[in-house]
């Protein structure tokens, strides 16, 4: 296997390139964050590495092993988290602190790319199947954490497109997703729903639920082509625009850097989704396949839910930019999740 087979160009350079992006915007926005940052960014690089040299036929050997795991963690958080402004996600360890939710999503999407293609679904199975996805949906979800949940709902949901279930199957997996989110939506906390009706007119409710739609919106139309240029944002130097080093990077990003920088980011994931979608067509096997398709789904969304919500077209959700956004367990489930995407390529 040569050295140049385990490599792809544009998809390590949109990673490096978004990973660049990300320490420049925060350095600016959020430069209490470094030191300690360049700590999560050699960890996540040598995972990523070390994923990507990991043939996916031997991940998969634990595919079980990662979902039991996956649900012991989940309910480790709600036993023993710390709660931070009134939600239950992070296990502390140390100086450190871990986000379960975000760490297990990769290997989740395994467990499921894998369960599909070796179990039978008959009637029973399916309902297993529905259970199986669920709880871990549910365990995510009563922290609260609605945007992590939508999301690995999303890659269960891409990586049911590219298994080898029978459609009829799909569509009734499909139907009980839509049967279950009035439910779902019924259970959301009140500031949760707020923020959903406060999506369709923010200036209804400027200081209270409008009140982060509104500044991000102003914060992207500042930025204008060039930017006020770094450390000169008038929305994020004088705090204006509320958690701009997480949910609102791509706002902070574009007051600072303009069309220009905003642009670039956005190039960036074009090439770093186009060269998912050549991973797919090219995957060494079906159950590849199926995550790589889960991964495509998940990132994409989460991307496009995040500059949508910053730019005033989706509601405020609290859903970071991947590679781009602080926060140290998504990016290192970002960069594993990446890096197993492109061992799962067939070299």
């Amino acid at each position: 296997m040569s050295r140049r087979s385990r490599f792809d160009t544009y998809f390590v350079f949109a990673i490096g390139f978004l990973i660049a992006m990300s320490v420049v915007s925060l350095r600016s926005v959020y430069p209490s964050y470094f030191p300690g940052y360049f700590f999560l960014i050699l960890l996540g690089i040598f995972l990523f590495i070390i994923f990507s040299f990991l043939d996916f036929d031997i991940i998969s050997l634990f595919y079980k092993h990662f979902y039991t795991g996956s649900i012991i963690l989940l309910i480790i958080t709600l036993v023993v988290g710390g709660v931070t402004r009134g939600v239950v996600r992070w296990i502390s360890l140390g100086t450190l602190t871990l986000q379960a939710a975000e760490i297990i999503k990769p290997f989740l999407l395994i467990f499921f790319a894998n369960y599909l293609y070796k179990e039978r679904l008959n009637s029973g199975g399916i309902i297993k199947t529905i259970f199986l996805m669920v709880v871990p949906v549910i365990l995510i979800f009563i922290q609260p954490s609605l945007g992590v949940s939508f999301l690995l709902s999303l890659g269960f949901i891409g990586v049911l497109l590219a298994s080898e279930i029978k459609k009829i199957n799909f569509a009734y997996l499909i139907v009980s997703a839509l049967i279950i989110m009035p439910v779902v939506f019924s259970f959301l906390a009140p500031y949760q729903k707020s923020r959903v009706i406060s999506f369709i007119n923010p200036y209804s409710d400027p200081y209270g639920t409008g009140y982060n739609s509104i500044q991000s919106q102003i914060a992207v139309g500042n930025g204008r082509f060039l930017g006020r240029g770094l450390g000169k944002g008038i929305q994020t130097q004088l705090s204006f625009l509320p958690e701009k080093q997480t949910d609102f990077i791509f706002a902070a990003i574009s007051e600072e850097m303009g069309f220009i920088g905003s642009g670039l980011t956005l190039v960036a994931f074009f090439i770093l989704f186009w060269r998912i979608t050549v991973f797919m067509n090219n995957a060494v096997n079906p159950q590849a396949r199926a995550y790589l398709s889960g991964i495509f789904m998940m990132l994409l969304f989460q991307t496009v839910i995040h500059i949508g919500m910053n730019m005033g077209l989706f509601p405020i959700t609290g859903v970071p930019l991947p590679l781009v956004s602080a926060g140290g367990s998504s990016f290192v489930s970002t960069m594993i999740a990446l890096g197993i995407a492109l061992g799962a390529r067939r070299r």
